[in-house]
């Protein structure tokens, strides 16, 4: 029986993949298999790939035209005949005990299990670490690759990632925590998220919008499934929380001063349309200083905001 299936979508990260594939096939969990799904790379990933999958019998590598990492990623799961799934971005690595560690909490079959992970910058670690005092949905750490997934769990949701948009890890988490029942913790960090410069904020800024494609779709799948009124207010705060956060970072380090305004207000306008009383969020009552920042959000203050952050983040 193959206990897990390791979905690895690789496109031209031949400088990272050996150190990504040698921390998969050194894993002490046996009866594994290793899925890599080559999205069209066109440096020397396939090389990499075709050596590795021939002295290891447990890859089995496919590879496809350039379509993307959702596609590459449903193509896998189809393809994976493991109790539990999982997936790995080929430019991170893991600990050679992850799996081992995560597969010993399946023994009640629960839906997903999770651990925590460090992002690993170029001069520094900083530990990410699951945050149970607040409500479930709103402590979602929304990557796939710091957990595995019941296959049957996951078949039985319909769940897909959204394919032709970026974040569509967000989408992915969201859904299936509507169907989520049961979930595995494992306290300790295993996983290491490479940060790289990502040449999305320079040549590619449309695609920091897909966010409110994600969210929106997001939003849509809980109306559709007759979910919304009960997570409305979680809906709410995060789609502020994402305006104002994560998104808002990435927009300050667009180069272009014209662009980065025109995405700054595409942003704010988007969050004022979706949820124009988001200010009366239940959530914004608790004592945070994100919350305060939140708060003082207005049309003047997230313009002053945005050329104050913007030497912070545009590095």
């Amino acid at each position: 029986m193959i206990k897990l299936s390791v979905i690895v979508p690789v496109y031209n990260t031949g400088k990272y993949l050996k150190k990504c594939l040698n921390s998969l096939v050194n894993q002490t969990l046996k009866n594994i298999e290793i899925i890599i799904v080559d999205d069209g790379s066109t440096d020397n990933s396939k090389s990499i790939i075709k050596k590795y999958s021939k002295k290891y019998d447990n890859i089995t590598p496919y590879y496809l035209k350039n379509g993307g990492v959702s596609r590459a990623r449903n193509y896998g799961i189809k393809k994976a005949k493991g109790k539990y799934i999982t997936f790995l971005d080929s430019d991170d690595y893991i600990d050679l005990n992850l799996y081992e560690k995560m597969y010993s909490k399946t023994k009640n079959n629960p839906d997903v299990v999770e651990c925590d992970y460090i992002w690993e910058y170029s001069d520094k670690s900083v530990l990410d670490k699951y945050d149970n005092s607040i409500n479930p949905m709103l402590a979602i750490r929304a990557v796939v690759w710091n957990k595995i997934y019941n296959k049957n769990f996951l078949n039985n949701t319909g769940v897909l990632f959204h394919e032709d948009v970026h974040f569509e890890d967000v989408e992915f988490c969201y859904e299936l925590f509507l169907h989520q029942k049961t979930r595995e913790y494992v306290d300790d960090a295993f996983v290491h998220y490479i940060q790289r410069k990502n040449s999305i904020t320079d040549d590619k800024s449309d695609k920091l919008m897909n966010i409110y494609v994600v969210l929106d779709s997001t939003i849509k799948y809980y109306k559709n499934n007759k979910k919304y009124k009960k997570y409305k207010d979680e809906l709410e705060y995060l789609y502020m929380r994402y305006t104002y956060g994560s998104s808002f970072k990435r927009i300050l380090r667009v180069k272009d001063k014209k662009r980065r305004c025109e995405l700054l207000k595409y942003g704010y306008n988007k969050l004022i349309s979706a949820y124009p009383q988001y200010k009366k969020n239940k959530y914004l009552k608790m004592k945070t200083i994100k919350n305060i920042y939140y708060k003082s959000i207005n049309k003047f203050t997230y313009k002053l905001y945005s050329n104050i952050l913007r030497k912070i983040y545009r590095d």
